[in-house]
């Protein structure tokens, strides 16, 4: 089992997918989706578990991470990201 694996990253994994379903065909940003999924409490904290969790997601072709509007290769980004579902079309 891996840390990616583990009970933890698999239910952010989930809250990750499940804040962008809720929020339709848009994209959002890693602190509009932690602050989504922990509104009351230390979602900054949230941050970088987020960012290893939507790598892992991209990877596995379940979320597209943005950069600039584009796709960014999961493998290799940099600075302000944005989070969206595969486009179904």
């Amino acid at each position: 089992m891996s840390a990616h694996d583990s009970p933890q990253a698999i239910r952010l994994e989930d809250s990750i997918l499940d804040v962008l379903m809720r929020a339709g065909a848009g994209t959002l940003s890693a602190p509009e989706i932690a602050h989504a999924i922990s509104p009351d409490g230390d979602w900054h904290g949230l941050l970088m578990p987020i960012r290893r969790a939507a790598v892992a997601l991209a990877q596995a072709g379940r979320l597209v991470i943005y950069r600039k509007g584009k796709p960014a290769d999961p493998d290799d980004f940099r600075g302000v990201y944005r989070l969206g579902l595969p486009r179904q079309d």
